[in-house]
């Protein structure tokens, strides 16, 4: 049985978590956009400046994914409010409090997530 206040507060935790991980991720970028600006490098032709793209490109991806977890808590909340949470989307069978555990955003279960990926 799956005790939603548990899974509220899971949920809450790991949104508060995601939103620190983006606030220090826009950091991170802003100080690299920054250094970029302080510096003549071009991207092309100075090996600094293909450093500097690279660490860019790589802090918006990992900000994208944060994003993205953000979106998963978010659905999940709602699912929690619906008193859909905890119930596969695909075959309608409940989710495995140990799955829901150990990733508290799932949407499927273990069985369904398993078949997706073969």
């Amino acid at each position: 049985m799956i005790d939603m206040q548990s899974a509220r507060d899971r949920l809450g935790t790991q949104k508060a978590q995601a939103l620190q991980r983006l606030a220090d991720l826009t950091r991170d970028f802003e100080a690299v956009v920054a250094a970029s600006r302080d510096t003549n490098a071009d991207d092309e032709h100075d090996p600094e400046g293909a450093t500097i793209a690279f660490e860019r490109s790589q802090i918006e991806a990992l900000a994208r994914q944060a994003e993205h977890h953000l979106e998963e808590i978010d659905a999940a909340l709602k699912r929690l409010d619906a008193g859909t949470y905890g119930t596969c989307e695909v075959c309608g069978n409940p989710i495995s409090a140990a799955r829901l555990e150990a990733r508290p955003t799932a949407r499927v279960c273990i069985v369904c997530a398993a078949s997706a990926r073969t």
